[in-house]
């Protein structure tokens, strides 16, 4: 056999490996568990697909149902907020999509032996809400599973709590594992509500675990309810054992997350777009920085103003805050004066840049050198003994100062 001959041989199986490399491997429909009829006897439902078997719990629940001291029904209002706010937040859900709360409960952190054994998706429907809480059989059935959630066939707004860094990677992990069989997972939007809960109520709750969250924002106290640190234990033993009576528990705690989600996104939506509804300064002043944040600045403005108008001097970060505003409108004399309260009241850098502020008023605005070195001068003793900056900021601001001084004293000597 010539040269050129054993080539194109050799090309010829090349093409042909690859080819039976690339072939789709056939898909065995694993056949239900054994304790089948056990869990559908504890109230499971079974569904089943071309990949295999999924149990399901679906639960309808009334409008009027009560969450803690928050009543389904109060969603309608809350997108209607959303539909007649003129900006893109955060907690906005995508015009003409389904906005489905949604929970998972998984066997692992992470790592690619962590299953999701629990998926619950919530929605509003014409005359109720129902929820849908998937339950994988065990790991043969992961496609199944996977494939009856029916999050691929159109883009959705999901709703979590955490979702974004946990859930939503979990969930793209496991389809990624089984990718050869599955559609194509989309690509959703996502509003998570843990990311609200810290930009809110930042400074006002202990914990953002959503339990504590549930007891300090919606008064909702959990009875009874599982440790979640416990759930794969319960899931795995009741894979093994085939006893579902304590999975049946874990279904619940998934439930009270779920409901949890649909009015704390009220709640959150209330506070946040009522802005002359004021609970107390500090949610509130939280949600006008959030809005500077994200250059919604006259929706920033108008809270401000109103916590001002309630609480007056008494909340000094919120005129640091405001000053900012005040600033960026050009009213330097009103920036002024919000920049003092806070001088004269706060510690820690948020004073030191206070001060900072009134300086370069005053040298520059005002035109009073002399004012602006006072203030630079006070910065400069404050930052000598102040413990509540940071070593690293204090030397920053020091440096800065300094070279203001030298700057206004060559200024003040012409």
């Amino acid at each position: 056999m010539s040269y050129e001959q054993k080539l194109m041989a050799m090309k010829k199986m090349i093409k042909k490996k690859t080819q039976q490399q690339n072939e789709k491997p056939t898909f065995i429909v694993p056949p239900s568990p054994t304790y089948e009829a056990r869990w559908l006897a504890a109230g499971l439902v079974k569904e089943q697909n071309q990949f295999g078997t999924v149990y399901k719990k679906v639960i309808q629940y009334p409008k009027t149902y009560r969450h803690g001291n928050l009543t389904l029904n109060q969603l309608s209002e809350a997108l209607q907020k959303w539909r007649q706010f003129d900006e893109q937040h955060p907690l906005a859900p995508v015009p003409d999509t389904r906005l489905l709360f949604f929970d998972t409960e998984t066997t692992g952190l992470k790592g690619a032996g962590a299953f999701i054994f629990l998926l619950g998706l919530m929605e509003e429907k014409e005359d109720y809400f129902e929820m849908t809480q998937y339950v994988l059989p065990n790991p043969d059935h992961e496609a199944a599973f996977l494939y009856a959630t029916k999050l691929w066939e159109k883009e959705v707004t999901l709703v979590s709590y955490n979702g974004k860094s946990f859930d939503t990677p979990q969930l793209q992990s496991r389809w990624t594992m089984n990718r050869h069989e599955l559609p194509k997972l989309l690509e959703h939007h996502q509003i998570d509500l843990l990311h609200g809960a810290r930009r809110v109520w930042k400074e006002t709750v202990d914990s953002f675990k959503l339990t504590k969250i549930e007891e300090s924002q919606l008064a909702f106290y959990r009875k009874d309810d599982i440790l979640g640190h416990l759930a794969p234990v319960i899931y795995q033993d009741a894979v093994k054992s085939g006893n579902p009576d304590h999975l049946m528990k874990v279904l619940v705690h998934n439930e009270w997350d779920i409901l949890s989600l649909v009015t704390l996104f009220i709640r959150a939506t209330h506070l946040i777009l009522e802005k002359d509804v004021l609970v107390s300064a500090i949610p509130h002043t939280n949600i006008g920085k959030w809005f500077f944040d994200l250059k919604f600045y006259e929706n920033s403005k108008e809270i401000f103003e109103t916590v001002i108008a309630k609480y007056g001097a008494n909340h000094p970060i919120t005129h640091y805050h405001y000053a900012f505003i005040l600033k960026k409108n050009d009213r330097y004399e009103e920036a002024f004066t919000s920049f003092e309260i806070v001088s004269n009241q706060l510690v820690g850098r948020e004073r030191i840049i206070a001060l900072e502020e009134m300086a370069k008023i005053a040298e520059h605005r005002l035109k009073d050198a002399q004012l602006a070195y006072t203030f630079t001068e006070k910065a400069l003793e404050i930052l000598h003994v102040d413990e509540a900056c940071t070593r690293k900021f204090r030397r920053r601001k020091y440096a800065d100062f300094k070279h203001r001084q030298t700057r206004l004293n060559k200024k003040m000597a012409q």
